[in-house]
């Protein structure tokens, strides 16, 4: 079975469409989740929140939809992700609100788990971002893979040192990187395609009009800092 796996869209809908569209080129996918932040920082919330739900089996809940649908955490947010969050709020219907305010935290699909930030304490917004942070977090969950976003950079870290590529006999956090807002020094779009049946993982990077997601960033009077990391893709 071949599994698509995006995360952290933030509200860009030129990286989304082009991240649908590429996964469509390839063949589609059996099945596509997300693993949340559908909103924050961009200018598209309401379209990209139509889009993912159109498109995605199963969506689990970020600290961006967390700050947007339920006005939580939006204080630890930097003013940039604040002034975004304040923004998309009132982009979205009630019923979009009502639909990110109620994701799960965590969601086990396809023998998999799918989480946000990290599966000991979903709602703690921890960031894995090595392999210290990472090794106590194979405890917190079951499956062989844990699929995670947050950090916005593409990563695989198993449970053992010295394995850099995903292979049957191991257990994996993957994190697919950003969709709409990368910070690996690679602007394009990145996602995950992971094939169940021959236990392969592929990242994909996708290349799409920063210059127009940024333009609709400024144009939404959000911060330009917001636009400018676009293109930098950091």
């Amino acid at each position: 079975m071949r599994i698509a796996v995006l995360s952290d869209v933030h509200a860009n809908l030129e990286a989304l469409e082009a991240t649908l569209s590429a996964l469509d080129e390839r063949g589609g996918a059996d099945a596509v989740y997300c693993l949340g932040d559908v909103v924050g920082y961009g200018a598209d919330a309401a379209a990209c929140v139509k889009r993912v739900r159109e498109r995605c089996d199963g969506v689990v809940m970020g600290n961006h939809d967390a700050a947007v649908a339920r006005e939580e955490g939006l204080e630890v947010l930097p003013s940039d992700g604040q002034a975004a969050a304040r923004h998309n709020r009132e982009q979205l219907s009630g019923e979009q609100l009502d639909w990110l305010a109620d994701l799960p935290l965590t969601l086990e699909a396809r023998g998999l788990r799918l989480v946000h930030a990290s599966p000991d304490r979903p709602a703690a917004w921890t960031r894995l971002d090595g392999f210290r942070a990472a090794r106590e977090q194979f405890d917190a969950f079951d499956e062989a893979v844990c699929f995670v976003g947050h950090t916005h950079r593409p990563a695989v870290m198993a449970d053992s040192l010295g394995v850099l590529s995903v292979r049957s006999g191991n257990r994996y956090l993957i994190n697919p990187g950003s969709v709409g807002q990368p910070r690996d020094e690679n602007p394009r779009a990145s996602f995950g395609l992971f094939d169940t049946d021959a236990f392969t993982y592929e990242n994909v990077r996708v290349p799409y009009d920063t210059e127009l997601a940024a333009e609709k960033v400024r144009a939404a009077g959000l911060p330009d800092r917001l636009a400018r990391r676009l293109m930098r893709g950091k």
